[in-house]
């Protein structure tokens, strides 16, 4: 479970598309919609920058 009272690293390099939250902003912070975030974490992983440079390729 998200431990929401710990904040900064590793949490904040990780997303985790099932806390609705996170899934909102991460899909605004990559100009993405929720599915496409979804797909991109599917592929690349949890990683923050990972998901960053699958969907920069994408573009």
């Amino acid at each position: 479970m998200d431990n929401k009272q710990k904040t900064g690293s590793p949490d904040k390099d990780r997303i985790n598309v099932k806390e609705s939250y996170e899934l909102e902003y991460w899909s605004k912070k990559f100009k993405v919609t929720p599915d496409q975030l979804k797909q991109a974490v599917k592929s690349a992983g949890t990683s923050a920058i990972e998901v960053e440079k699958l969907l920069k390729k994408l573009k």
